[in-house]
């Protein structure tokens, strides 16, 4: 009777990046924003013509379309004029000849068809920059092929990069001779505040008429993180808060196979390239940064004498979690009960530390 689709997304990150913008920029949240006002607008156009040919939808009279009024027009939004959509037109058509569809965008999850496609799942941010994905027929190595044109560009794809990346899960923060327009443009998931995840979703919310799966990543979840995160996410008006909740493993397994000494070898030269950078600057930074530079080495040295560096060759990649199964809510009565002492934090700053994930 009512005609549902559900019409998404895969690989914004990938436009993202092609675009140079990093996933938390502001131009990347106006870009969210105005893709997604143009596939509702095609959306709802394509729908209003196959009704003029195939009729409405049984249900059409007395929906809120059916008096002229849009998804953004329920959020009591307004449509970017920039990009030169006639709304007030295609509303007066929608009117006149109805919808064949009673809703008609809904990102859903993308995660076997993206990686098929090569793409980043449905609407989320870079898991990792080097993981390995494990299927059926064995394991292989994913990277970031951005990254790696990037990177190998630079004169940075060295094994020495490669190793520190492999140790440091894929993400590349913490590593020294990678500039910062790089380290911005790939942060992983778990290096973007949440707040700006629920932000994002929020700003393309008038334009979905279902809802979005939206996953949350939080490495070590609490009560207090959650709950400011779910408020924060209703009172943007998101009508899905969460779908999937990510987080970390307890400890990482131990990579036996990464090249030990090379990693210790590189981090005493980090180190030292610190505490040469802090001389050149004062006095106090640089006693500071040579005093703290033997116990960046120590603990790598002394597991290296246990762990033996295997043929660089063969140095596996950190495995991708299998996705993970939707975490059991406690009792909502309860929890709002007992919790709803975090509420006045919605409004604060430290809403924004509590979504940090």
């Amino acid at each position: 009777r009512h005609r549902p689709i559900g019409i998404g997304v895969q690989g914004l990150a990938d436009a993202f990046i092609k675009m140079r913008m990093p996933y938390d920029s502001e131009e990347a949240r106006q870009l969210n924003r105005d893709i997604f006002e143009t596939i509702y607008y095609g959306a709802v156009e394509a729908s209003m013509e196959l009704a003029m040919r195939d009729g409405a939808y049984e249900t059409f009279k007395g929906s809120p379309a059916s008096e002229g009024r849009l998804q953004f027009d329920l959020w009591e939004e307004e449509p970017n004029p920039a990009l030169g959509w006639d709304w007030t037109g295609l509303k007066a058509k929608v009117v006149e000849h109805g919808l064949r569809n009673s809703l008609l965008v809904a990102p859903m999850p993308t995660a076997s068809t993206a990686s098929i496609m090569g793409n980043v799942e449905a609407f989320e941010p870079f898991h990792s920059n080097i993981f390995s994905r494990r299927v059926l027929a064995g394991d292989y190595a994913v990277i970031n092929k951005y990254m790696l044109r990037d990177l190998c560009e630079r004169g940075l794809w060295t094994t020495a990069i490669r190793n520190q990346i492999i140790a440091e899960r894929g993400s590349i923060q913490n590593v020294r001779e990678i500039p910062a327009d790089i380290k911005a443009l790939y942060k992983t998931v778990w290096e973007i505040k949440q707040r700006h995840i629920i932000d994002m979703a929020a700003d393309r919310g008038p334009f979905i008429c279902q809802s979005q799966s939206l996953n949350l990543h939080v490495a070590e979840p609490t009560i207090r993180k959650i709950s400011a995160m779910h408020f924060y996410a209703w009172s943007r008006g998101l009508k899905t808060g969460q779908y999937y909740l990510r987080t970390k493993p307890k400890a990482d397994a131990i990579q036996f196979t990464v090249d030990q000494v090379a990693l210790a070898m590189k981090k005493d030269k980090d180190a030292k390239d610190e505490a040469d950078d802090a001389a050149a600057g004062s006095p106090a930074a640089a006693a500071a940064a040579s005093a703290a530079a033997p116990s960046l080495a120590a603990p790598v040295k002394a597991a290296a004498a246990v762990t033996m560096p295997l043929p660089a060759a063969k140095t596996p990649l950190p495995v991708a979690p299998a996705p993970a199964a939707e975490m059991e809510a406690p009792d909502l009565l309860e929890a709002m009960q007992s919790k709803l002492r975090f509420a006045p934090e919605i409004d604060g700053e430290d809403v924004c530390i509590n979504c940090q994930g």
